[in-house]
C-alpha cells in the first residue's frame, strides 16, 4: 500500500518522518518491522546488523544527520539483500548511489558522499533513536516510497 493511502487511512497511528530524504534503489516500496543503529560516521554496527538474517525488517540507522561521510555503500547494500533486509533508512549519507539506484532494496538517505566512514566499532544497536520528529523503537513499523517515510508503534494492515 502506498504511504499516501495508509496516512489517509491510518493519520492517527502514523508518523511523517520530517526529513528531506533521498530515495535510492529500485524496490518502489518497502514496510518491516524496525531494527536501530545510532552511529556517527562509522558504520561497524551497520554492516554488523546487516549480516544478521533481515526477516523482512527495516534497519533503521541514526548517524547524526551527517552527510560528510557514507554510512552505506552498494557492498552494504548486496549484503542486506543477501541477508533478507526489506531496506535501510539513514539519517546521514550513502555512496555508490547509482549502483544501490539499480539493486533490489529501497534505501531513504539525506545526500551521498563520496568518503567511506570509519571502522573503530562505534555505535549502539537496538536503543530507541529519534530524528526527524519521531522516536524509533526497535519492533516498530515502517513504510516508505517515494512519497516519504511513515512510522506506526504498531503493523498496519
Amino acid at each position: 500500500m502506498k504511504t499516501a493511502d495508509l496516512i489517509d487511512s491510518h493519520a492517527n497511528k502514523l508518523t511523517l518522518v520530517h526529513l528531506p530524504f533521498r530515495k535510492f534503489g529500485a524496490k518502489p516500496f518497502f514496510r518491516g518491522q524496525t531494527q536501530t543503529v545510532k552511529c556517527f560516521e562509522d558504520n561497524t554496527e551497520v554492516r554488523a546488523q546487516l549480516e544478521q538474517p533481515g526477516e523482512g525488517r527495516i534497519l533503521v540507522v541514526d548517524g547524526g544527520g551527517s552527510t560528510r561521510i557514507a554510512l552505506l555503500g552498494d557492498i552494504l547494500a548486496d549484503l542486506a539483500i543477501t541477508s533478507g533486509w526489506a531496506g535501510i533508512v539513514v539519517n546521514g549519507a550513502i555512496r555508490d548511489s547509482a549502483e544501490i539506484d539499480a539493486m533490489p532494496i529501497a534505501v531513504f538517505a539525506l545526500a551521498t558522499s563520496p568518503v567511506k566512514s570509519a571502522k573503530e566499532g562505534w555505535g549502539k544497536v537496538g536503543c530507541p533513536i529519534s530524528f526527524g520528529g519521531v522516536a524509533f523503537t526497535p519492533g516498530g513499523w515502517i513504510y516508505g516510497d517515494a512519497d516519504g517515510v511513515l512510522y506506526s508503534d504498531e503493523e498496519l494492515a
